[in-house]
């Protein structure tokens, strides 16, 4: 069973920046593929950025590229996600999720079998 921890989130002003971290327990960090998804009520869950059981390839959604930085640290099972000059729109509850077969990662929840709870990220203008 995999368990991910999400930390970071916070109040920040538009322009600024966070990083957000999620830590995993379980089985071997190494065959993962890992993904930062993002939630506001009302909507559906939205692709942010995936990244690979490598962690030598990363995909972003169009929206974070430039500003977003996904990366990956296996030493203590965390993956992370830089994010630069943060807007309005970026508000929501960020979630990591993880699919434990050595992918690639895609773009859609239903490409991840667990979830953390997520960390709340709130940008004001």
């Amino acid at each position: 069973q995999v368990q991910l921890v999400e930390r970071g989130g916070g109040l920040v002003q538009a322009g600024g920046a966070l990083t957000l971290s999620c830590a995993a327990s379980g089985p071997p960090f190494s065959v993962y593929a890992l993904a930062w998804f993002r939630q506001v009520p009302g909507k559906e869950r939205e692709f942010v950025a995936a990244i690979d059981y490598t962690g030598s390839r990363t995909d972003y959604a169009d929206i974070v590229k430039g500003r977003f930085t996904a990366s990956r640290n296996s030493a203590n099972n965390t993956m992370f996600l830089q994010m630069n000059n943060l807007k309005s729109e970026d508000t929501a509850v960020y979630l990591c999720a993880a699919e434990p077969r050595m992918g690639r990662g895609g773009s859609a929840p239903t490409d991840y079998d667990y979830w953390g709870q997520g960390t709340q990220v709130t940008v004001s203008s």
